[in-house]
């Protein structure tokens, strides 16, 4: 049982990560209608400049603002540039887009940072806490209850305020919203500043166990794609259940069964979600009139 314990508390801790990526990409796909597939590489290269900060110049809760910061305004300039004159091309071109954002930004990281490995501190630099036999350690825990939190607050924004309603109404139709005189555009950037920024919390939180590195992203955008699958991309609490689901599973499979074999069971959650529950087990079938 301590062990099982063990497992289910680390898995929450790389569930809580695939959580907020996810959480980021579903914002996005609801209110743009693109899967940005660029959204791995903005939060390797906002890492990438949070580290730098760090080193040669501020202490880490200053490094990781600046690099949020730097993050909202990437997402911002990105939304701008290239998906806002997209808006009435299909969904594939829109993807492909995002896809060549992901090229570029590979190639101005390695122009600007190179190509070497580096390490970031942990958030939380504290001696683990034995509890019963459990080893907890506290930047596990800061990392979940920091992603519960950040749930928590986005849940409030979207129901209590007026952005919130702005954010859901577009997401539901955009035309309506237009109608409705809500500033779609804002909306579109806002909804990317806040994902890129996700995604950039995402990835100084694991840069610890994956180095600061030009791959440090790759599987958790993929296992973050996934949970949004599985949990539902017409909901934005199915993202963050399914990054859970998928961070426990992905640890138990490790341990009991086979490290080879954590990647393919992903996999088949996956495909199994489809079969049974097509929109994901949180979401809904969106019917369009033609």
């Amino acid at each position: 049982m301590t062990i099982f314990l063990q497992n289910i508390i680390s898995g929450l801790e790389t569930g809580a990560l695939y959580a907020l990526a996810a959480l980021g990409l579903v914002l996005i796909f609801r209110t743009s209608d693109v899967i940005n597939f660029a959204q791995g590489d903005i939060a390797m290269f906002s890492t990438f400049f949070g580290y730098r900060v760090f080193e040669k110049y501020m202490s880490y809760p200053f490094a990781v603002i600046l690099a949020l910061l730097f993050a909202v305004g990437l997402g911002y300039i990105l939304e701008r540039l290239f998906l806002r004159k997209a808006l009435k091309l299909g969904i594939i071109n829109k993807i492909i887009i995002t896809m060549g954002m992901l090229m570029v930004i590979q190639g101005l990281t390695v122009i600007f940072f190179g190509t070497e490995d580096y390490y970031l501190r942990k958030a939380i630099e504290m001696d683990n806490f034995n509890i019963a036999g459990v080893i907890i350690q506290p930047n596990a825990l800061f990392i979940i209850f920091l992603t519960l939190g950040i749930v928590i607050i986005f849940n409030y924004l979207l129901k209590k305020t007026k952005f919130g309603i702005a954010i859901r109404t577009t997401a539901e139709d955009e035309e309506t919203a237009r109608l409705m005189g809500i500033p779609v555009g804002k909306v579109y950037s806002r909804s990317w500043m806040i994902a890129t920024a996700l995604g950039a919390l995402a990835g100084i939180l694991v840069a610890p166990k994956t180095q600061v590195s030009i791959s440090m992203m790759l599987d958790i955008h993929l296992k973050s794609f996934i949970a949004a699958v599985v949990g539902g991309f017409s909901s934005f609490f199915g993202p963050v259940a399914g990054g859970f689901l998928i961070g426990v599973a992905d640890n138990l499979v490790g341990y009991y069964w086979s490290l080879d074999w954590k990647t393919a069971i992903v996999y088949g959650i996956l495909l199994i979600t489809l079969i049974i529950k097509p929109a994901g087990i949180f979401g809904k079938v969106v019917r369009k009139k033609v």
